[in-house]
């Protein structure tokens, strides 16, 4: 990729690209008797990174292709810049779309991929060829234009679908899943350039995924669905640190689940999980059948004895950078994530041992 200026909207010349924000209202949409959208509501700013995030069948894409308008809701709407546009046809929304597939012609070269959509729309002959070479130097593949699909790598074929989009000049850029048909490592790199070229243009882009460390480490905001519905949208860090229910606390990372009772009253109150009781903090707000949720970095290993409960490990994963325990408490078994450092001494599985759980880090979540 070309070196990029954080956070400075790319200039083309004859004219900037000047993101547009999306809002969806009280959308409906069902398929015969599968309902798949069920009255969503939410907003996108302009030139925010936005991710769609949840598992398979949610509804996710169903939602970008509706508000590329690929499909048309049962009931509400779709804003882009403020201007309804639900009974648009797709070419006349000022969207683009890149495709899980990349769908691009394998008979045509990188540069006629790119062109194509020009073409279609009749610019002139030096409005494309401008158009295109911009297009091909913003992703870095200028000197790959005469190649063909199948002469590139996954991640160079990416870009060529991105390139393809960008040089119609849209106002939101749509992602459906688009490092899924990449290797691990490769979709490491690609989510940063993606991420920097939305940066350098300053473009409103939305990014389906189910994937929650490609949204949280590329997207500004994200809107975790289930079920058809919208469970919560914010940051990466509001949804991890303050998830909204106990899907989102499930789905966005590891999470310790634990059913219990409240016993006790005023400052002797303890959440009692069979024969152990965890003191609750003063204030603490708990909703009738809740959960106590807490992540397994919020638990430390203590002396013996010293801790607010005790158990058995039972299982031991070396990660690297830390030691992930299953540590059985009663009937329940609570994960540990320990932080390793050069030198350190594992604890064995069998081995008893005592860990405390930080009060700020106790959630307690209904479905």
């Amino acid at each position: 990729m070309p070196e990029i200026v954080q956070n400075e909207p790319v200039r083309v010349r004859g004219d900037a690209l000047q993101p547009l924000g999306v809002r969806v209202e009280n959308v409906d949409l069902s398929y015969g008797a599968n309902h798949v959208l069920k009255d969503v509501t939410l907003d996108v700013a302009p030139g925010e990174f936005f991710a769609f995030l949840g598992p398979s069948g949610c509804g996710k894409t169903t939602l970008l292709r509706l508000i590329a308008g690929f499909n048309q809701a049962d009931r509400g709407r779709v804003l882009v810049g403020g201007e309804d546009v639900s009974r648009l046809p797709p070419w006349k929304r000022d969207v683009g779309m890149v495709f899980q597939s990349y769908a691009l012609w394998p008979h045509m070269t990188v540069w006629r991929n790119v062109a194509f959509g020009l073409e279609e729309r009749r610019l002139p002959r030096a409005q494309i060829k401008q158009r295109v070479a911009e297009a091909l130097e913003l992703v870095g593949l200028s000197h790959l234009a005469d190649r063909r699909p199948s002469q590139l790598s996954g991640g160079q074929q990416q870009r060529v679908a991105v390139a393809r989009t960008v040089a119609i000049r849209p106002k939101v850029l749509l992602l459906d899943e688009p490092l899924s048909n990449l290797d691990a490592k490769l979709r490491v790199q690609v989510r940063r350039e993606l991420r920097d070229l939305q940066q350098r243009l300053g473009i409103t882009t939305i990014f389906v995924t189910h994937d929650q460390e490609e949204a949280n480490t590329i997207c500004d905001r994200i809107a975790v669905m289930n079920e058809g519905k919208i469970q919560q949208v914010g940051t990466p860090l509001e949804l991890y640190q303050r998830p909204a229910n106990l899907f989102v606390a499930s789905f966005l990372g590891a999470a310790n689940i634990l059913s219990g009772e409240v016993v006790g009253a005023g400052s002797d109150r303890a959440f009692r999980l069979g024969e152990v009781f965890l003191p609750i903090p003063p204030g603490a707000t708990i909703p009738p059948g809740a959960k106590l949720v807490f992540r397994p970095q919020d638990v430390q290993i203590t002396g013996k004895g010293s801790g607010a409960f005790s158990g058995t490990i039972v299982h031991r994963e070396f990660l690297g950078a830390m030691t992930r325990y299953g540590v059985r408490v009663g009937g329940t078994e609570i994960l540990i994530d320990a932080p390793f450092h050069a030198g350190d001494r594992l604890h064995e599985v069998g081995q008893e041992v005592a860990a405390m759980v930080a009060p700020e880090a106790m959630l307690w979540l209904a479905s």
